[in-house]
């Protein structure tokens, strides 16, 4: 398996698997955290707002 930051080698069974490193590790993780992975999704059309103040 390789990591998914840096794509080192990684065995079976390593303590910080799928990462190589705590390095790389924290950097996945500030991945997330900075919103780096995002999910596609459609935006969906805006809703009219009814006009209720009349």
């Amino acid at each position: 398996m390789k990591c998914p930051i840096c794509k080192k080698e990684v065995r079976f069974g390593a303590p910080l698997m799928p990462f190589c490193s705590e390095r790389c590790r924290l950097i996945d993780l500030g991945n997330w955290s900075d919103e780096t992975y995002r999910i596609p999704v459609e935006q969906a059309a805006p809703k009219e707002e009814a006009e209720s103040d009349e």
